[in-house]
């Protein structure tokens, strides 16, 4: 084996591109790549931006917007990497190491005024290849119990991206938390897609996916095929997002914009709710900013009353990367035909979920008039005058508060739940007053007099004839 380092280095100014691309010239007959980069920290006045720099890297089949030649990101999560035909870095695709021109992609995020001074060192080692990897993907069905409520958490990161854990790990909790199904979404990559099938079992179902972390907001990819890749590099001004969607979408998964609201740098969300399936309005542990995605998702309900037209669902994931963030908290429940990725993703799909901050939290949430009854995700077709009595019931959630949320607001909050936990909700509405009925369970106010966390919420039942 032979072994040839080259140093590509510069300074990128403050504005630059989102993305730069160094090419790099693969001989025949490479063996390993790797790479290595710095990137320089100048002190900055206190509130203003400094440098960060994400990396990656495409093969020889170019670096078009979902081109086939990705070969893998780690973002700001690692300063190394190598790719093989057998093994590679996590974040980065083991495959053949074709000749031709690969590119080293940086990710500038943040550019100090004085600018990003870099040095990307690659070692190219040419010599005999292993044999390529041929990778193994979760069967695409548990054991199930038929039609009936499971539980799952569809954001989670392990240490393919930038969490701390590994799979094992990962699925080892999800167990505990007594989750059926979980989905991974590591940031910008699929690299995981082929470690988690062993993980899998009658008791756990594994859906594969990735988190799109584009300039502009996070979206979740959720249960595509594997191995599909669904390319971040834009921002909303590209009008590039639709594309991306489609790609999920013709490989049969779910386009998920995830926390909508959150404070991180480019987290929020800004592309718009035309391609989405559903929203993810509960992120990880209740902060403000749940609330402002609980708000926002609520008026788009309204919207859709009004119109009469689709509406989203809401989803409630973990968002875990490291201890001490909790697997399942929170979780979305949802009413499928069985523990199929098919069933699953379309229970999420039409909304017969409900959003739970743990397993033992359970409720059912109905609409009748006369002999017809509705349930979550679902409408109750009666002339507008015919009365409809709402129910819910809670167990699980002892000292929460259970309400009632329509296109109004609230018309009724039910006296506190008792130790037991369990208990029962009832109002009497008419489709004319009410044109959709969710439920909040919620934790005493903090303080201040601060809305309660939540312990769970449901999507709606809709009332009224549909048009």
């Amino acid at each position: 084996m032979t072994q040839e380092t080259r140093v590509l280095s510069g300074q990128l100014p403050a504005g630059c591109p989102d993305f730069i691309y160094l090419p790099l010239e693969v001989p025949p007959d490479t063996r390993e790549i790797h790479v290595a980069y710095v990137f320089d920290h100048p002190k900055v006045p206190a509130g203003t931006q400094g440098n960060g720099c994400d990396i990656g890297m495409f093969d020889e089949r170019g670096t078009d917007l979902h081109s086939p030649g990705f070969r893998g990101w780690s973002g700001g999560a690692r300063t190394e990497f190598f790719i093989r035909a057998d093994e590679a870095t996590p974040g980065y695709l083991p495959g053949p190491l074709n000749p031709g021109t690969w590119h080293i992609i940086l990710g500038p995020y943040m550019v100090a005024a004085t600018g990003l001074n870099y040095t990307v060192t690659a070692t190219l080692t040419t010599g005999r290849a292993g044999p390529s990897a041929q990778p193994v993907y979760p069967p695409e069905r548990a054991k199930g119990r038929g039609r009936a409520w499971y539980r799952g958490d569809c954001h989670l990161h392990s240490v393919y991206s930038d969490g701390k854990r590994t799979p094992e790990q990962i699925a080892a909790l999800a167990r505990a938390a007594k989750l059926d199904f979980i989905n991974t979404s590591e940031h910008n990559t699929t690299s995981s897609h082929a470690h988690w099938s062993s993980l899998a079992g009658d008791d756990l179902l594994i859906l594969l996916g990735e988190e799109l972390t584009t300039r502009n907001g996070h979206c979740l990819a959720i249960g595509t095929a594997p191995g599909t890749f669904a390319d971040w590099r834009y921002r909303a001004r590209d009008g590039a997002f639709a594309d991306a969607a489609d790609v999920i979408h013709a490989a049969q998964g779910l386009v998920v914009p995830a926390h909508p609201y959150a404070t991180c740098f480019a987290c929020g969300w800004k592309l718009g709710y035309d391609h989405a399936d559903a929203l993810e309005v509960w992120n990880g542990t209740y902060t403000p900013d749940d609330e402002l995605a609980l708000a926002s998702w609520d008026a788009t309900l309204a919207a859709s009353a009004a119109s009469s037209g689709r509406w989203l669902p809401a989803m409630g994931n973990s968002d875990a990367h490291k201890d001490p963030d909790v697997v399942g908290l929170p979780q979305t429940v949802v009413l499928a035909d069985d523990l199929t990725r098919e069933a699953i993703l379309a229970g999420l799909r039409s909304g017969h979920s409900y959003l739970a901050e743990s397993s033992a939290i359970r409720l059912t949430l109905t609409a009748t008039s006369g002999d017809t009854t509705a349930g979550i995700g679902e409408r109750l077709e009666v002339p507008l005058d015919a009365p409809v009595t709402v129910r819910l019931q809670v167990s699980g959630a002892p000292g929460c508060t259970p309400r009632f949320v329509t296109d109004e607001g609230v018309p009724t909050t039910g006296p506190a739940l008792p130790a037991s936990g369990a208990g029962t909700l009832e109002w009497r509405t008419t489709a004319s007053y009410a044109q959709y009925v969710r439920a909040e369970v919620r934790h005493p106010p903090g303080a201040a007099g601060t809305a309660g966390a939540w312990a769970a919420i449901t999507n709606p039942v809709w009332l009224g004839a549909s048009s």
